[in-house]
C-alpha cells in the first residue's frame, strides 16, 4: 500500500490485518505510530502485532546543542535504531513452522527504517521475508519526494507484487479488496 502521509495507510494495514486474524490466517509483524503531545506530532513508535513498543523516531533536540556524529536524521526526526532494530528483526526473522503459511506487516519500508543494515541491503530481513516460500507480504512503502529508495523500487517492480494507491477518497472502502488480494496471494 502506497499514500501520501496521513492517508490511512497504518488505520488500514491495522484493520486487513485484525480481519486476517479473525479468519485464522498468522499474523507477524509491526506498524508505526504517530506519538502526539497537546495535538503535536512529537514522533512515531514502531509497536509489534505481539504488542511490544519502543521509540522509532522523535523530534530532534531543538536547543541548538550540536549534533552527535552518528545520528540518524529524516527530517525533524532523529530515528533511534536500536531500538527499531530491537523489535522489527526478531519478528521479521521469525519462521512459521514447515507447511504453514504466514502473513508479514510490515508498517513501512521507507526512509527513518532504511537506515538499518540489517533491515534492508543485500539478503537483508525484508528480502528474505518477501523471497520466503509460504509467506506473504502486507507492507506500506512512501512515495518518492525526491530520489527513489531502490529497496521500494524493487519491491514495486516485483511480478507478485500488488499495490494499492490509497487516498482520502478510497481509503474506507479498501479494506475488503485488500484482505481479499493477501488471501488470495497465500
Amino acid at each position: 500500500m502506497t499514500p501520501g502521509s496521513g492517508i490511512g495507510k497504518t488505520t488500514l494495514t491495522r484493520q486487513a490485518c485484525e480481519a486476517l486474524q479473525s479468519d485464522g490466517v498468522r499474523v507477524h509483524g509491526f506498524y508505526t505510530e504517530e506519538v502526539r503531545t497537546g495535538g503535536k506530532r512529537q514522533g512515531f513508535d514502531i509497536v509489534t502485532l505481539g504488542g511490544q513498543r519502543g521509540p522509532l523516531a522523535r523530534v530532534s533536540n531543538q536547543s541548538g546543542a550540536p549534533s552527535r556524529r552518528h545520528e540518524y536524521r529524516v527530517g525533524q526526526y532523529l530515528v533511534n535504531l536500536p531500538s527499531f532494530e530491537g523489535l522489527a528483526l526478531p519478528v521479521l526473522r521469525f519462521k512459521p513452522p514447515s507447511g504453514t503459511k504466514c502473513v508479514y506487516i510490515i508498517d513501512e519500508i521507507g526512509k527513518m527504517e532504511m537506515f538499518s543494515q540489517h533491515f534492508i541491503p543485500g539478503k537483508c530481513a525484508v528480502r528474505r521475508v518477501l523471497d520466503s516460500p509460504g509467506s506473504t507480504v502486507l507492507a506500506t512503502i512512501p512515495v518518492p519526494k525526491g530520489r527513489p529508495l531502490p529497496l521500494v523500487e524493487d519491491i514495486k517492480r516485483r511480478k507478485d507484487t500488488v499495490l494499492f494507491m490509497v487516498t482520502k477518497d478510497n481509503r474506507d472502502s479498501l479494506l475488503p479488496e485488500v484482505v481479499a488480494a493477501v488471501k488470495a496471494a497465500l
